[in-house]
């Protein structure tokens, strides 16, 4: 029987009539579309994410605290089981970037991770030298046994074990937890039915002496805005001459969350090296023609 079947059915297939013109029409719209979208990028695997959004995540936000003072009063628990207080981190000399992610995150704190441990890895500056980085825990029941378990796996992807000495997981009270994310503007949502939070993804530049100097959006991290960022914060503490350089004639563009020319600094600059040159044309010219008024006058 499900040989007949079978064999109804490809009869009955080349009995069919070819599509009409607006089936084929609409069948190749359709296949533009989608070739459209993975040019652009997107996955199949991405179309859940067109769902509309569970009501718990309707007040995950950012707010944006520039300067603010972060309360380096607040006690945590490093990923060795010590307590720590926020502002060890803090030697009024080097940034501090600092990321609010929580351990057991199924997606996107996982992906921030990663990507700022890409960000690293194209770059020459390292934790616990030019910089400190803190990543902190925004959920009061996980352990530091589980935060020396994920900075184990995140300094093995980044393959720079020194690293470990400048790169801190920290856990901590719910109290505390709510103190450093009120002040840097971090909301974010616990669902009861589900164990996972709401959140965005932002890194925070903090300056040396622990104050808001920069919001980094996103999952992935250019490694020179990062870098350009954390000279920024510093006010040329670190970072060399040309980075400085070019932090004169950039400035930070939000919108873009890179930086941008700045066409004024440029102006200026331009203006005070042709001034330099024309300057310095100038003494030279004069101190020659000094040289053969001399010779002239030892001559005469």
């Amino acid at each position: 029987m499900p040989t007949r079947i079978a064999e109804r059915d490809r009869l009955e297939s080349g009995r069919r009539k070819p599509a009409s013109a607006r089936g084929a029409a609409a069948w190749a719209l359709r296949v533009l579309g989608l070739s459209l979208l993975l040019a652009a990028g997107w996955h199949p695997s991405q179309a859940q994410r067109l769902e509309a959004l569970p009501s718990y995540a309707d007040d995950a936000d950012i707010e944006e605290n520039l300067d603010a003072p972060l309360p380096l009063g607040l006690d945590f628990v490093a990923d060795d089981g010590t307590t720590v207080r926020l502002g060890d981190y803090f030697d009024r000399r080097r940034p501090v970037l600092l990321t609010l992610n929580y351990y057991s995150c199924p997606m996107l704190c996982t992906l921030q991770l990663n990507g700022l441990v890409d960000a690293l890895k194209a770059s020459d500056w390292l934790p616990g030298r030019e910089f400190e980085l803190v990543t902190v825990s925004i959920n009061p029941r996980e352990t530091h046994e589980l935060a020396r378990l994920k900075k184990q796996n995140y300094i093995r992807d980044y393959g720079k074990p020194e690293a470990a000495a400048g790169w801190h997981f920290l856990v901590g009270r719910q109290e505390n937890i709510t103190a450093l994310a009120d002040t840097v503007g971090f909301r974010y949502e616990y669902d009861e039915k589900t164990g996972e939070y709401a959140h965005a993804a932002v890194a925070y530049v903090i300056t040396p002496d622990g104050r808001v100097s920069r919001y980094l959006y996103g999952v992935q991290f250019e490694p020179k805005t990062l870098r350009y960022s954390m000279v920024e914060a510093s006010a040329g503490r670190i970072g060399n001459t040309l980075d400085r350089l070019i932090l004169l004639c950039f400035h930070y563009d939000a919108t873009r969350g890179k930086y941008a020319p700045a066409a004024m600094n440029i102006m200026r600059l331009g203006g005070g090296l042709t001034l330099l040159i024309v300057g310095t044309w100038v003494l030279a010219q004069w101190a020659r023609e000094r040289r053969r008024t001399l010779t002239a006058a030892a001559h005469g």
